[in-house]
């Protein structure tokens, strides 16, 4: 009898999967940015931290302290990177034709929230949202909350096939045949160990 191993990640590192947490109140900006230039741009190197630096080196620090990070803020520290950050106002029929991650400005709950616009599905929106992890949502849902900006990162060394493109779908019961056993990769995903199902 040989051996078996399987890379296990937890719930919690699977609802971050691809989405850099943000470590602040502030820095939703920083985290999306981040996450978008280290899985579309494969900058390993770069994290949350790195980049609320940059941006604060490029931005008028009474501006911050009063109204947050803004799009104008990105837009300089990518320039300093060697990339450009563009900011295009489009509707929901563009919208679900976009085709690469961008950065998108909600309102939730009368909080404004950079998150990553990962891609638009039969109706769905995938996010990576730097406090809340990988979320989907209706697109009526992001409509009400979405700004109608998205500001996408341009530059050499896109990854045309990153993984921000290929979010998994919800882990329910729903997206489960109700009539066939769970297989064991099934009972896995749930938490299930091999131990449990021996």
């Amino acid at each position: 009898m040989g051996t078996y191993s399987k890379p296990i990640q937890s719930i919690r590192e699977r609802k971050f999967e691809h989405v850099i947490e943000q470590k602040t109140d502030f820095s939703c900006g920083a985290a999306s940015l981040a996450s978008l230039l280290k899985f579309a741009y494969d900058r390993h190197e770069i994290n949350e931290q790195k980049v609320l630096i940059g941006m604060l080196e490029h931005a008028d620090l009474g501006l911050v302290k009063e109204q947050g990070f803004s799009l104008l803020n990105m837009k300089r520290y990518l320039q300093s990177q060697g990339l450009r950050g563009r900011g295009y106002k489009v509707g929901e029929a563009e919208m679900s034709l976009l085709k690469i991650p961008a950065i998108v400005l909600l309102n939730d709950g009368g909080y404004s929230h950079f998150v990553v616009f990962r891609r638009h599905d039969e109706g769905e929106v995938y996010l990576g949202d730097p406090a809340l992890g990988n979320r989907i949502m209706s697109m009526d849902e992001f409509n009400q909350k979405w700004n109608g900006v998205v500001f996408v990162v341009i530059g050499q060394d896109y990854q045309r096939d990153n993984p921000l493109l290929h979010p998994r779908a919800k882990l329910t019961l729903n997206t489960l045949d109700p009539l066939s056993p769970m297989t064991d990769a099934e009972l896995l995903e749930f938490g299930f160990s091999y131990s449990d199902m021996l």
